[in-house]
């Protein structure tokens, strides 16, 4: 993927106030794309967005997904070519206290986006971005592939399920003739700099080493396949140009890590602590009667790879010690906006070495 491609393309990001999202802006705005987003106001304070710098050269949104009408309105204003939806509620533990809002947020919030793509027109390329865990999961040690049943547990996995099958229906009702490229990309649980997330295993880590307690795990032999968070933006804006280019690319994706780098949670806080040093240390502390997540979950991305011969760069290892890196200097008091543009340049210069 060559982020010149983006260079004055119009592209509308939802959820650009996210984690995701503040890094995915960071990356299009650097390769001078004209970037609308449309989100909630960032969901975390501290926040990535705001110390990102980003908002200076694009245009933000504050909205709802679920308001039809505001989205419409944003949407007609910006006049996309190339749609990338992160907007979400991501969180399982969340799904569990507000099932509601999530199905209100993760599948109608889909609905309405693909509303505004349908009736206003001009959208060539459209990418929804899901999670590894709409798979009907038999906790197999076998990676899924894009062919298995859909059928999330949680309220947060099965209404990600939802928004998969809603945008199968629209793309197979609406966009059949292959005018607007649709697709959908199922990414596995994404780490970096710049997470301040609620209930996420690194945000956990870093500050409970900010108090200089100890952390507590809840899930230490729950085996995910962790991947910095470049790698998934990279092969987001990758399939959303080669369908903007080529529509026989637009399908469903996963993406996700080499099969080395699914570690059990105990094993992922383990090699925070040797990264970050200054005696961090780990506790099992897992709960009775916590709500159920699964303990085992791989992808197989096969598909991903032959078709645009793509492979992940970062290794746990280097996403655990990238992601210290940008928590040292933010803490330090660092350029932030700095540290971000020089780790996408590096990620991209070993991407295009092949």
């Amino acid at each position: 993927m060559n982020l010149e491609f983006y260079r004055g393309k119009r592209v509308f990001v939802t959820g650009h106030t996210g984690f995701k999202g503040s890094w995915l802006c960071r990356m299009l705005v650097g390769a001078g794309a004209r970037v609308t987003g449309y989100s909630l106001p960032a969901p975390t304070e501290p926040n990535l967005f705001a110390l990102s710098g980003v908002e200076a050269d694009m245009t933000s949104v504050i909205g709802d997904i679920r308001d039809f009408t505001a989205l419409k309105s944003a949407f007609e204003q910006a006049g996309p070519e190339i749609v990338l939806h992160l907007a979400a509620q991501p969180i399982v533990r969340e799904s569990y206290r507000n099932p509601r809002e999530t199905y209100e947020t993760n599948v109608m919030g889909t609905v309405n986006l693909l509303e505004c793509v349908r009736v206003c027109g001009g959208v060539k390329s459209f990418l929804n971005v899901t999670t590894d865990k709409v798979y009907h999961n038999n906790e197999w040690s076998w990676g899924y592939r894009e062919n298995e049943p859909l059928d999330g547990f949680d309220p947060y996995s099965n209404s990600k399920s939802c928004s998969e099958l809603v945008t199968h229906s629209y793309k197979n009702s609406f966009f059949s003739s292959g005018g607007t490229a649709i697709s959908t990309a199922r990414a596995g649980n994404v780490i970096g700099g710049g997470d301040f997330a609620a209930d996420r295993i690194i945000p956990d880590c870093i500050r409970a080493v900010q108090k200089g307690a100890p952390i507590l795990v809840r899930n230490p032999y729950s085996t995910r396949p962790y991947q910095h968070v470049l790698e998934p933006l990279n092969a987001y804006l990758m399939v959303a140009q080669k369908q903007y280019e080529d529509t026989s690319f637009a399908g469903y994706y996963n993406v996700g890590p080499d099969e080395c780098d699914c570690v059990t949670t105990g094993e992922l806080t383990g090699l925070f602590c040797g990264a970050w040093g200054e005696g961090a240390a780990w506790e099992n502390r897992a709960e009775a009667g916590a709500p159920h997540e699964a303990s085992f979950l791989k992808l197989d991305c096969s598909l991903l790879k032959n078709t645009f011969g793509w492979k992940p760069r970062w290794h746990i290892s280097d996403a655990i010690e990238k992601t210290c890196e940008w928590t040292k200097i933010w803490l330090g008091g660092g350029s932030v906006p700095g540290v971000m543009d020089r780790q996408i340049k590096e990620f991209m210069e070993e991407a295009h070495r092949g």
